[in-house]
């Protein structure tokens, strides 16, 4: 019965702010907006197929989360990280390795690179990788992934 994910909601401090990260940085496309309540909507990927809604809170009612957007491995792996960089975004790994290349979770496995939204909420840009899963090896690399 369950196909895929449709919609998640956060909450964010300044609706504005956020509406302008999500539409010009990020280049979602809003689609619906309710002033009184102080929410925006964004399509994500393709209209209909995946959604996003932004909630203006106090700050203290601000949790901070985790979603990750579906990318194709080519962008992920030689656009992603200038993107990021080019709109002043900080992309992040879990690889203490000192670099901010995208990392592979080998358990998926899947290609993943990381940076915050203006609130400090966690986003993700990730795409499947072929071949079997190695939960064994962790976190790892791409290029050691390529190695194995």
């Amino acid at each position: 019965m369950i196909k895929g994910l449709f919609e998640t909601h956060i909450y964010v401090e300044d609706l504005a702010r956020s509406i302008n990260f999500y539409s010009n940085t990020l280049g979602l496309t809003q689609c619906h907006y309710e002033e009184e309540r102080k929410i925006a909507f964004f399509w994500i990927g393709k209209p209909q197929e995946a959604m996003l809604g932004i909630w203006e809170k106090p700050k203290n009612e601000i949790d901070i989360r985790h979603f990750a957007f579906r990318c194709d491995v080519e962008d992920v792996l030689n656009k992603s990280v200038n993107f990021l960089e080019s709109k002043n975004l900080k992309p992040y790994n879990f690889l203490n390795n000192g670099n901010h290349k995208p990392m592979v979770f080998a358990w998926m496995p899947a290609l993943a690179i990381y940076f915050n939204d203006p609130d400090g909420h966690a986003l993700e840009f990730i795409a499947i990788l072929e071949g079997e899963a190695k939960p064994e090896l962790g976190v790892i690399s791409y290029e050691d992934w390529l190695s194995i």
